[in-house]
């Protein structure tokens, strides 16, 4: 495998078009989650081969709770399943963390990604990121709920309050800001993901693949996409 130049430092995934995948082929929509699963394991693996530093995966939005209950079930029971194999992670020298809202799921699922987290913090390889039950507007809602807490106890004074500041309060404390942003399935939206943590990222869209059929060489497509880039951050070339 020829070395990958200039790797963004952190990369975030939109894993769309799960159900059209199976759709396409006259399966139920879980199945195309079941194939979704396990193109994200390539993915993940691969990421932390190359030297990618961190990988944020949009996995269970806020707004999926809307699906029909019994894909709701099938994703859950897979997560349960996924969560149960992630002693692999830790052996490859990949950290797991997840951001969201983790409450909302049941003990033994909340145990699994506690467990997950604290087997695999010494990790020095890619640090992959799990966004569960998970939306950029309740993250920065829930930042500035507890950012407001601090300065009524008088632990912020509020004209210190700035973007460094802020960032601390997110789920994403600690984790650089996404470089590059990838969705494939042909839809142009960020539909809620990081929206705080992309406020700089290079967007990459591609129409031409669905998530299931998301390969190595297809993260290096975006990849050769994001090295064309020219980014200035406000300044001049």
């Amino acid at each position: 495998m020829a070395e990958i130049r200039d790797l963004p430092t952190h990369v975030g995934i939109i894993m769309d078009g799960n159900g059209r995948w199976a759709q396409k082929r006259g399966l139920p929509r879980k199945m195309g989650h079941r194939a979704g699963a396990s193109a994200f394991k390539d993915i993940a693996r691969y990421a932390n081969k190359i030297g990618l530093k961190y990988l944020t995966a949009y996995v269970f939005s806020t707004e999926n709770w809307k699906r029909p209950q019994d894909e709701i079930d099938s994703i859950i029971k897979l997560l349960r399943s996924y969560l149960d194999e992630m002693d692999g992670y830790s052996k490859e020298n990949i950290r797991v963390r997840f951001i969201g809202d983790r409450t909302v799921f049941d003990e033994d699922i909340q145990a699994k990604m506690r467990k997950a987290e604290e087997k695999s913090k010494n990790a020095t390889g890619l640090t992959l990121i799990l966004a569960i039950n998970y939306g950029g507007r309740a993250e920065i809602a829930h930042a500035a709920s507890l950012l407001a807490a601090d300065v009524k106890a008088g632990k912020v004074e509020p004209e210190k309050v700035d973007e460094a500041l802020f960032a601390h309060y997110l789920y994403t404390d600690g984790i650089p800001d996404v470089d590059l942003l990838i969705r494939p399935s042909g839809e142009y939206r960020l539909s809620n993901f990081l929206i705080w943590q992309c406020a700089y990222a290079e967007y990459v869209f591609m129409s031409g693949v669905l998530w299931p059929d998301f390969k190595p060489e297809t993260l290096e497509e975006a990849l050769a996409e994001y090295q064309k880039r020219s980014r200035r951050f406000g300044g001049l070339a």
